[in-house]
């Protein structure tokens, strides 16, 4: 009975810590969103957060710790969406299958906005103060060109590996500056993205072109 009894004490412990901790990087992703690195701060995600600061201590060593954290968490929901399979109507052509998967990554974006917007600051403004949370951000990078590098290679066939590498950097650059666009003019994501994927397959023809 006393063993029952101490298990599902553990359990509700450990199920209110995982609710403090979310409840903690959902304030630190508003804030951050709002303020930047530089206008975040512990006592503000307290405030917002409704729990104390030692208890944001208790889940993250520091600031950089937490919007570190703040970044995996949004990136790694981002990619979960990814990761389900894209409806297209039957008779649908590679072109099709290829619009529907740019368009559904603009829509997830703009769902879990988070590790771009925080990454794009911390790139950006060049400080050396937040080392964890730079590295996140250039890890999920570095995940998210592996990951448009594969879907190319399995699309444009006829491409060689520098090709492919040249509209992976254009991707990724065309993503950036339409996500900024989007917070700045309010455009929707998934019609910029399929608009990118225009200027994808105009590229990859051009790259496919003998010299």
């Amino acid at each position: 009975m006393r063993y029952r009894q101490a298990v599902a004490e553990a359990r509700k412990r450990r199920s209110n810590g995982e609710a403090s901790r979310q409840r903690i990087l959902d304030a630190a992703a508003e804030i951050a969103g709002e303020r930047g690195y530089e206008g975040t701060s512990i006592n503000l995600v307290s405030e917002r957060s409704g729990l104390p600061a030692s208890s944001i201590y208790w889940h993250f060593a520091d600031k950089d710790a937490l919007i570190a954290a703040v970044i995996d968490r949004t990136f790694g929901r981002w990619t979960a969406t990814l990761d389900r399979p894209v409806a297209v109507p039957d008779g649908a052509t590679g072109e099709d299958l290829l619009r529907a998967g740019l368009q559904r990554t603009g829509r997830a974006l703009a769902e879990f906005p988070a590790f771009l917007r925080l990454g794009l600051m911390l790139i950006l403004e060049r400080r050396p103060e937040e080392p964890s949370a730079r590295e996140r951000f250039l890890h999920a990078r570095r995940v998210t060109s592996s990951r448009v590098g594969d879907l190319y290679r399995a699309y444009f066939v006829d491409l060689d590996a520098r090709a492919v590498d040249e509209l992976v950097t254009l991707t990724i650059a065309l993503a950036d500056g339409l996500f900024i666009a989007s917070e700045v003019d309010g455009i929707a994501l998934d019609q910029a993205f399929d608009l990118m994927a225009t200027a994808i397959l105009g590229a990859a023809r051009q790259l496919g072109q003998p010299d």
